[in-house]
């Protein structure tokens, strides 16, 4: 428990104190006043209703200072508070700066750069090894297709004898023998 949160406590204890003891004391007087038989001066019982009043406004007073001392230890402990968070952005600003100092902008933009063109390159890598082909091998292929039909190119006869209906058979592959495993000894 911090020196501050002890003096608040303490000040919370002795307001109950003094509520206490100006209630008894109020009540005192207050019996007293109304014990005074009629025959006894107004004087006293104008003194006591006097002494009754001073009693009332110590009181006030009392609860004032000590809600103004709440305040204060709550104002203080709100600062503290205020005081760690802006050394804890002055430390963060720093580790900006020192990591700043590291990488540059340019180094950045160098590194996302390079990263680009090697997504590119994979890419077409991709699309190479999948078999699929971009727009531009597409027109090269159609135009190579058309200079292709537009020429007249000189194609092999086709035999017009019949094709052997029966293929030749292969001879057949001989079995070699295993060779037999010797143990070592």
């Amino acid at each position: 428990m911090g020196a501050a949160q002890l003096h608040c406590t303490w000040l919370k204890l002795h307001r109950t104190n003094v509520v206490f003891c100006w209630g008894s004391f109020g009540l005192y007087l207050v019996s007293a006043v109304l014990s005074v038989p009629p025959s006894v001066s107004p004087r006293k019982a104008m003194l006591l209703l006097k002494k009754k009043r001073y009693q009332e406004q110590l009181l006030d007073k009392t609860e004032n200072q000590i809600s103004n001392l709440e305040r204060m230890v709550q104002d203080i402990e709100f600062t503290q508070i205020e005081m760690k968070v802006i050394e804890g952005l002055k430390i963060g600003n720093e580790c900006l700066n020192k990591m700043h100092q590291v990488m540059s902008i340019e180094e950045v933009e160098r590194i996302i750069g390079e990263t680009q063109d090697a997504v590119e390159y994979q890419r077409q890598i991709d699309e190479l090894l999948a078999g699929s082909l971009t727009e531009e091998d597409e027109d090269a292929i159609l135009e190579e297709l058309n200079t292709i039909t537009q020429e007249q190119l000189e194609l092999p006869e086709v035999p017009s004898e019949p094709l052997p209906e029966k293929i030749p058979e292969a001879s057949p592959v001989k079995n070699r023998p295993k060779p037999e495993l010797v143990a070592a000894s």
